[in-house]
């Protein structure tokens, strides 16, 4: 059962062209940059990405997105991407925008073998009644309605499951059987990602044996995780900021927060 492979290279290699991926993190918080970078280094095009964001130009996805490696996605957010919408406006990339709750909820429906589910989340929008625009052009791919269902006398919206060949996840530790722990905000859509993938593939920044991890600290039990890959401490300290803010902490706010230390 021990599932760890022992390179990123030979993690990704029988990811081919045209695969879908669920691919964890949230801005560059969680990303499993060292699995993209591989998949990069491969070659592999044609995919079809499902993830909250498509990272930012540079880093994470967004190195596959510049390599015109991608094209089809499905998330939640554009803006930080200038590439990422400029692909999208110019035609040359398919995109489905869903709600971000409604995408996490169809990433676990996807894990837990449901085929889908009602929600009121997007009910009376575009996202419901269709016309989103999918890709752009002279004759541009529109989304279609969605089935509507009336649950207590209020409309709700059927959303179908999201499963993926595979999915890329990032864990802050890992043991040899796949069970993972996340680190505070990577643990975002990494859980949800890697349950929809039917091969899921994670880059752990610490490996440890079996029975060192507490079952209760788990966050994702083995059964939903097949390879796992352990980063080198470079790897795993290569963790981007995606916008770094800093202020200066006048006497004022000195003080208070000594008052809320005592």
């Amino acid at each position: 059962m021990d599932k760890v492979s022992h390179s990123a290279a030979a993690a990704v290699g029988d990811i081919g062209d045209g695969a879908s991926l669920a691919v964890g993190g949230f801005g560059l918080s969680g990303v499993p940059g060292t699995l993209i970078a591989a998949l990069l280094a491969r070659g592999t095009g044609g995919l079809h990405v499902v993830s909250n964001n498509c990272g930012v130009d540079g880093s994470g996805l967004g190195t596959l997105l510049a390599a015109r490696r991608v094209t089809r996605v499905t998330g939640s957010y554009i803006g930080e991407n200038k590439e990422f919408a400029r692909q999208y406006l110019a035609g040359e990339l398919e995109v489905e925008l869903v709600p971000q709750g409604t995408l996490a909820e169809r990433l676990r429906a996807g894990g837990c073998g449901i085929p889908a589910f009602f929600t009121p989340a997007g009910v009376g929008t575009q996202v419901a009644e269709g016309g989103l625009p999918r890709r752009y052009g002279a004759d541009p791919e529109l989304s279609p309605a969605k089935e509507i269902r009336d649950f207590g006398g209020l409309d709700h919206v059927l959303e179908t499951a999201i499963t993926t060949d595979f999915a890329l996840v990032r864990a802050a530790r890992g043991d040899r059987l796949g069970n993972l722990v996340f680190s505070r905000a990577a643990r975002n859509f990494n859980p949800l990602a890697a349950m929809a993938g039917r091969i899921t593939i994670a880059e752990v920044e610490e490996l440890v044996e079996p029975g060192e991890l507490d079952p209760d600290a788990v966050h994702l039990p083995g059964v939903f995780v097949q390879r796992v890959v352990p980063l080198t401490p470079a790897q795993a300290a290569d963790k981007a900021i995606e916008k770094r803010t800093v202020r200066t902490r006048g006497p004022e706010a000195a003080a208070r927060n000594r008052t809320v230390d005592a």
